[in-house]
C-alpha cells in the first residue's frame, strides 16, 4: 500500500491560506490581549467590592451620560458602554445611573433639568405646591423619613463621546447659570387677524373689482332717479371676478401651526452669549463632578473601511485607554482641575493661523468631530438643536469648579503589577517574576 505522497499545495491555495491565517491570527491575538487588558483594570478596582456599606447611607453612585452618535442610533453607544465601561464598573461593585439621549439635545435638557430639580429642592425659584412637591420628590421624602443619608463624598460623572460631552457642558451651564423656572414667553402678535379684516395696499380685493366694473357698465345707461332698483342687475351677475386674495381664517392658521414640527424639548433657559451677565446659583457646589470623558470612535462610510479594519484589529489599545479612565472614576481617589490649552485658529481673511488659548473643557475629545458624518454639519431647522456644531463655551465661574478624574501613582503601580502578573487579584501578595 505505502504512504501517500506529500506535496505542497498550489499557488492559489498558498495565497488563500496565508491571507486567511494572517487575518485569523490578528483577530485572535487582539481578542486575547483585549481580554487581558480588561482583566487588569477589573482587578485594579476589585478590592472595592469587598468593602462594607452602612445600611443608613446611600452607596456611591456614578452617573453615565451617553447619547446616540452623529449619524447613527443609540444601540452603538450602548454596545460601546457594555463592551468597555460596564466590566470595570461591575468589578468594583459600583452603582450607577444612566442618562441617555436618542436625539441631539436630549442630554443637554436632562442634565439641566436634574440641576434645576436639585435647586428647587433647595428652595430656589417659585414655591411649588405641596402636592406637586410630594409627587416630584417622593423618593427623597421617603429616604428622609427613614433616616437614609446621601453618600457624603464625591460621586462623579462618566461621559461617553465628544457629542455627549458638549451637551453635558451646555447642560451644566444652563442648570447652574440659568433660571430654575422657565422664562416667560412674550405674547406673539399674530397678523392673521389684521389680514382677515383689512387688505394690503396695492392689491385689489374682490369688492373693489366688482364696484369698479359695475361703475363702468352702468355709467353710460344711468337710470332716472325714480327708476326702480330692481332694474339694476346684481353685481355678481355683471362682473366676473378676475383675481382673488386668499385670506386664511383662524382655524386654518391653527391647522398650519399644528402641522409645523415642534421642538423635542423646551428651548434652553439661557443662551451661551448670556453667560457673562447671568448670576450663578448660590447653591453651586465648590466641586462640579468630577468627570471623565470616554473616547467613542465612530467612523462611518465605505471609504473609511481601511481605517475601520485597522481599529477592529487594534481594539486592545482602546480598551486600555478606556479602562484607565473608568478605573480612575471608580476609585475616585485623585482628581485635578481643568486648565487651558493652546489651539491653532484661522478664519477667512486672516493671512496666517494664530494661536489661541481656550479652556481645556472646550477641547476634550475634539479630534472626534473630524470623523462625524457630514450631514451633522448641515444647517439646523428652527425646531432643531445645534449643540453638536456650536462652539463649546465654558464660563470661568463654572470652569474653575469642574474637576477631572485621574489615576494616582499608587493605583498606576498596582495596575501595572496586575498586568505583569506580579500581583494576584485575590491574594494581594507580590510574587517574583
Amino acid at each position: 500500500m505505502g504512504l501517500p505522497r506529500l506535496r505542497l499545495p498550489s499557488r492559489n491555495w498558498i495565497i488563500f491560506l496565508s491571507l486567511s491565517g494572517s487575518i485569523a491570527s490578528a483577530v485572535l491575538y487582539d481578542k486575547y490581549q483585549t481580554r487581558k487588558v480588561k482583566e487588569k483594570w477589573c482587578n485594579t478596582v476589585s478590592h472595592l467590592a469587598e468593602q462594607t456599606l452602612d445600611t443608613k447611607s446611600m452607596p456611591r453612585r456614578l452617573t453615565i451620560y451617553l447619547a446616540a452618535p452623529p449619524g447613527d442610533g443609540l444601540r452603538s453607544a450602548r454596545e460601546h458602554f457594555h463592551e468597555y465601561v460596564k466590566p470595570v464598573l461591575v468589578a468594583g461593585a459600583m452603582d450607577w445611573e444612566v442618562v441617555e439621549g436618542r436625539k441631539e439635545g436630549d442630554v443637554r435638557f436632562k442634565t439641566a433639568e436634574r440641576i434645576r430639580r436639585k435647586r428647587k429642592r433647595g428652595g430656589e425659584g417659585q414655591a411649588m405646591p405641596e402636592e406637586e412637591m410630594e409627587k416630584d420628590f417622593a423618593m427623597d421624602i421617603i429616604r428622609e423619613k427613614n433616616g437614609t443619608t446621601e453618600y457624603p463624598d464625591i460621586a462623579g460623572d462618566i461621559i461617553i463621546g465628544r457629542h455627549t460631552w458638549k451637551e453635558y457642558v451646555r447642560g451644566l451651564h444652563e442648570g447652574w447659570l440659568g433660571p430654575t423656572d422657565a422664562p416667560a414667553v412674550p405674547e406673539e402678535h399674530l397678523g392673521s387677524e389684521a389680514v382677515a379684516t383689512s387688505y394690503d395696499a396695492g392689491h385689489s380685493s374682490l369688492g373693489d373689482a366688482a364696484v369698479k366694473g359695475a361703475a363702468e357698465i352702468i355709467a353710460p345707461h344711468a337710470p332716472s332717479d325714480d327708476a326702480s332698483a330692481s332694474q339694476v342687475a346684481p353685481l355678481e351677475d355683471v362682473v366676473e371676478p378676475t383675481s382673488t386674495e386668499s385670506v386664511s381664517s383662524p382655524e386654518e392658521k391653527k391647522e398650519e401651526d399644528a402641522e409645523k414640527p415642534k421642538r423635542r424639548h423646551p428651548a434652553p433657559y439661557i443662551s451661551p452669549i448670556d453667560y457673562l451677565t447671568a448670576s450663578s446659583s448660590p447653591s453651586t457646589p465648590e466641586i462640579i463632578g468630577p468627570s471623565t470623558a470616554i473616547s467613542f470612535p465612530h467612523l462611518l462610510g465605505i471609504r473609511n473601511t481601511p481605517i475601520r479594519v485597522y481599529r477592529f484589529l487594534t481594539r486592545r489599545y482602546l480598551a486600555d485607554s478606556i479602562g484607565r479612565e473608568v478605573a480612575a472614576a471608580v476609585l475616585g481617589t485623585s482628581y485635578r482641575s481643568f486648565g487651558s490649552v493652546s489651539i491653532s485658529h484661522w478664519e477667512e481673511g486672516m493671512p496666517t493661523r494664530e494661536q489661541r488659548t481656550v479652556p481645556e473643557q472646550a477641547q476634550v475629545l475634539a479630534h472626534e468631530e473630524k470623523e462625524w458624518w457630514k450631514t451633522v454639519h448641515r444647517k439646523r431647522e428652527e425646531h432643531e438643536e445645534g449643540v453638536w456644531i456650536e462652539d463649546c463655551v465654558v464660563d470661568e465661574r463654572l470652569g474653575s469648579r469642574m474637576r477631572a478624574f485621574q489615576l494616582g501613582a499608587e493605583d498606576e503601580d498596582r495596575a501595572k503589577a496586575f498586568g505583569e502578573g506580579r500581583l494576584k487579584p485575590k491574594g494581594g501578595d507580590e510574587e517574583g517574576t
